[in-house]
């Protein structure tokens, strides 16, 4: 799809300088840009590639002021915020790439599950008894939806997902490839041969609206009740979550992170990646949690801010660093004085 600079200056709200018919096609980072592309400016440590760039098109800010003339080819569009107006364009760059409709062959539909308008269905895709899947959502190649999910409308099932029997998702929600909602929580009762009987998982997990799950994550279906992923969360990749497990509106979690089962996260928190936190807790609202902490016990402070494993505050834990690096260099006063004191004894003795 070609868009000319007049065309994206309307779309941005910015002015055109140089030619507003030119015509691009790509995005790319100034640093790398050819000819027939669209590129920003923003910070201003790049501001070098600005004179050097053979980007058809480049989005700055306003205000800023050009050290030296452009390259010829290029035509400028100033914004109030070039890097707020570029994220606009990728978004729209992106749904335009992302607008697939249609249903694919082959594929397997039940006839009792009921497909919305608008609605993409790749290839080798399995569609159980009794699924709903709403309008304008896409179901990439082999997805896998059990019997009685629902999925809402303007969501995104990219291909690989495994989504088990009775799940709920809401609207506009997006999961990233080889995800699985609802596989079994990790239930199992210890036995008195030392053995385990498998506690049957027959709860489900519920998805609120304008979720986004990366790709390779597992969330388990709760053992009775429901798993919840509230409204607004953001997973990144390779995340567990586990049974019956509670993340607050507009929490966000990083990569590699574990909660364990029926612990409720509060919303607003972030959590960074391969954090580790125990099952039956809950987390405040607004919680802040370093990467590679692990959090055993249950933070009722609103807004806390922790690090480390086990988990303390951030600043005890920045301070339990500095004394960590000066280890080997007490480790020496302490033998110097061991020393000393041993040679004022044996001088003393005589």
């Amino acid at each position: 799809m070609q868009l000319s600079a007049n065309q994206i200056a309307q779309l941005l709200n910015g002015t055109v300088e140089g030619d507003p018919n030119v015509l691009v096609d790509q995005l790319a980072k100034i640093e790398e840009a050819q000819s027939g592309s669209l590129s920003f400016l923003a910070n201003p440590k790049y501001e070098q590639f600005l004179y050097l760039t053979k980007a058809s098109i480049i989005i700055i800010n306003d205000d800023l002021v050009l050290a030296q003339a452009v390259n010829a080819g290029s035509t400028l569009i100033r914004v109030k915020d070039a890097y707020s107006a570029f994220s606009v364009l990728l978004e729209k760059y992106n749904t335009i790439k992302l607008d697939k409709r249609g249903i694919e062959e082959p594929n397997f539909i039940h006839p009792t599950s009921k497909i919305g308008k608008n609605v993409y269905i790749g290839a080798f895709a399995y569609i159980g008894p009794n699924v709903v899947v709403g309008d304008n959502s896409k179901i990439y190649p082999h997805v896998y939806l059990g019997d009685n999910v629902k999925i809402g409308n303007d969501c995104t099932i990219f291909a690989g997902v495994k989504i088990y029997f009775d799940c709920i998702l809401a609207n506009n929600i997006i999961v990233h490839a080889s995800t699985v909602i609802g596989s079994d929580g990790f239930g199992f009762a210890p036995q008195k041969d030392g053995s385990y009987s498998k506690v049957a998982q027959i709860g489900n997990v519920v998805i609120e609206d304008d979720v986004e799950i990366g790709a390779n994550s597992c969330i388990d279906r709760a053992t009775m009740g429901s798993t919840f992923i509230r409204k607004g969360v953001k997973l990144d990749n390779l995340i567990q979550l586990a049974h019956n497990v509670d993340i607050g509106q507009n929490t966000v979690i990083a990569s590699q992170t574990g909660v364990s089962g029926s612990t409720k996260i509060g919303e607003n928190c972030i959590i960074g990646g391969q954090v580790g936190i125990v099952g039956h807790i809950s987390i405040a609202k607004g919680a802040q949690i370093q990467a590679k902490s692990g959090i055993g016990k249950t933070i009722e402070k609103e807004g806390s801010k922790l690090a480390g494993a086990p988990a303390t505050s951030f600043n005890t834990n920045m301070r339990a660093q500095v004394v960590f690096q000066r280890l080997p260099e007490l480790e020496k006063r302490i033998q110097e004085l061991e020393r000393k004191l041993k040679q004022y004894n044996i001088e003393s003795e005589q």
